[in-house]
């Protein structure tokens, strides 16, 4: 049996923040804009938090074109590690809705306020309204290369073959 605990927090709206402590958490400082929605893990399990949209009034998007969306969150991702902005599968599955620069990066010396670039794919306008959860997150360390100038690269079976050169 997982140890989980849940803690019901009342911010505005009442939400369930679902906490699993087995899994590994790192402290991610949050300016939160008024009315702006902290980030929530919806189950145990879950990889990414659900962002939301901090909008004064809907937002429109039509077929093919891309908008970007204020949450009205500013973060202070610690050294070392990133914030990557990911669709929400059911606005991909459902209305054709996906984050356009699929995963976001986010450095951890950005201090501005998180805004997600939606595109719309689907066959109608999509309608963003404020509160609406628009992509989710996920923390991930980062490692940095070392790049050095070579004469040569060792030899590989693919060699410099790319783009469908193994078949489909």
């Amino acid at each position: 049996m997982p140890n989980i605990f849940l803690i019901i927090l009342k911010v505005a709206k009442s939400f369930i923040i679902i906490y699993n402590k087995n899994m590994t958490k790192i402290n991610i400082k949050v300016v939160a804009s008024e009315g702006a929605v902290l980030p929530v893990y919806k189950t145990a399990g879950a990889a990414g938090a659900d962002i939301c949209a901090l909008l004064k009034e809907p937002v429109i998007i039509e077929t093919g074109k891309s908008a970007m969306i204020p949450t009205g969150l500013f973060f202070e991702i610690p050294e070392g590690y990133e914030v990557q902005i990911r669709p929400r599968s059911g606005l991909a599955a459902k209305n054709g809705v996906t984050v356009l620069n699929t995963p976001g990066t986010i450095d951890s010396d950005y201090r501005g306020e998180i805004n997600v670039i939606l595109i719309n794919l689907g066959n109608k306008p999509f309608t963003v309204n404020n509160g609406d959860r628009i992509a989710q997150m996920l923390i991930a360390p980062v490692i940095q290369g070392d790049f050095s100038v070579v004469e040569s690269l060792e030899k590989t079976e693919r060699g410099s073959g790319g783009f469908g050169s193994t078949g489909v």
